[in-house]
């Protein structure tokens, strides 16, 4: 039974750096907004005791807002302070890189030993990262990157889950389903449920985005060597992978943005559809591999995450692991962090 705090408390508990987000997550609820991953993080009425000015301050502030973000920061130049000695890296991405507070993502996993300048944003698209809206001065991404141009070691960047498994922003739709062809009934036919045309283009404009990121930050003086690392995500497991698949998020539903998708195209199987998505996290990560082997490409490194996940259990929905199983992701990109710049500044 979890105690009831007054909101004086839970400001004081958000506010703290060092208040993880597991202590904070019995004090707020997330509703989602536009989309699966479109959230707004609220105070809990069950559990924090809110008068009727304190409801009316938390609005004000729109504290669930950008609350992950906020206290990324916060922590950012707690540790700073008392830990000058970690190298400072930059990220940008998805939810893989920043999902708030239910999950225990990639960058919590590496915020141990790595002081992480986050701009990561749940339901976050390549496209909405790559193609505005832009700020003033540049993509946020290279403003954070002109921030810390002088303590920077390496640049991590998450993108293109949402434009392939994901849901458009703002349909709603699954991003699967148009990549998928109707079930022809052959259970054994994996590349024959799959548009290759649609696949291809897809993969063309994803290419195309992640150039632009790379080319963006190679440009900028003092960049041109920055480490810059990426990766393609795991084999998901889409919804239901059998009959013992215990899966229920509170933000998405159980079928959210892989099931939904087979089901329209009547694909049932669930060996069937989970080799479907092998073929396409695959493709992502040869494209992938392609950008970092391009003649002339410098300091692009792709952390392969196939695998990381292995089993049902690992997984908190269709595309998001549980707190658990991100361990092994934070385990693959802190090997590559240090084999890339070194063990200097770790923790």
């Amino acid at each position: 039974m979890t105690e009831k705090i007054s909101y004086d408390r839970f400001l004081e508990m958000i506010r703290n750096p060092q208040t993880s987000d597991a202590e904070i997550a019995p004090y707020v609820e997330l509703i989602s907004v536009n989309g699966a991953l479109d959230f707004e993080v609220n105070v809990n009425p069950l559990t924090v005791e809110m008068t009727a000015a304190d409801e009316e301050l938390e609005s004000a502030m729109s504290i669930g807002n950008g609350l992950a973000r906020f206290r990324r920061r916060s922590l950012f130049f707690s540790v700073a302070k008392s830990h000058p000695e970690r190298a400072v890296v930059v990220s940008e991405g998805d939810s893989w890189f920043q999902f708030p507070i239910l999950i225990e993502e990639t960058i919590d996993k590496l915020l141990p030993n790595y002081n992480i300048w986050s701009l990561g944003s749940a339901g976050a698209t390549l496209e909405e990262m790559t193609s505005g809206p832009i700020k003033p001065r540049g993509f946020e991404f290279l403003l954070g990157l002109r921030k810390h141009r002088k303590q920077v070691r390496a640049f991590l960047f998450s993108g293109a889950g949402n434009d392939v498994l994901g849901e458009d922003p703002v349909s709603g739709d699954s991003m699967l389903a148009s990549l998928l062809r109707p079930y022809n009934g052959d259970r054994d036919d994996i590349e024959g449920h799959i548009d290759k045309e649609a696949l291809h283009e897809r993969i063309e404009a994803l290419e195309s985005k992640y150039r632009k990121v790379i080319e963006t930050v190679h440009s900028e003086p003092g960049l041109e060597r920055l480490p810059i690392l990426i990766h393609g995500y795991d084999y998901a497991f889409p919804y239901p992978a059998g009959p013992e698949d215990i899966r229920n998020p509170v933000y998405a539903k159980r079928d959210q943005w892989l099931g939904r998708a087979f089901q329209q195209k009547a694909i049932a199987d669930p060996q069937q559809r989970r080799k479907i998505i092998i073929v396409l996290i695959d493709r992502l990560y040869s494209m992938l591999e392609g950008l970092r082997d391009t003649p002339g490409q410098k300091n692009i490194h792709v952390v392969d995450c196939r695998g990381a996940m292995p089993r049902v259990t690992d997984w908190n929905d269709e595309i998001h692991g549980t707190s658990k199983g991100f361990s092994e992701v934070g385990r693959r990109f802190e090997a590559k962090l240090k084999e890339v710049i070194g063990t200097e500044g770790v923790s």
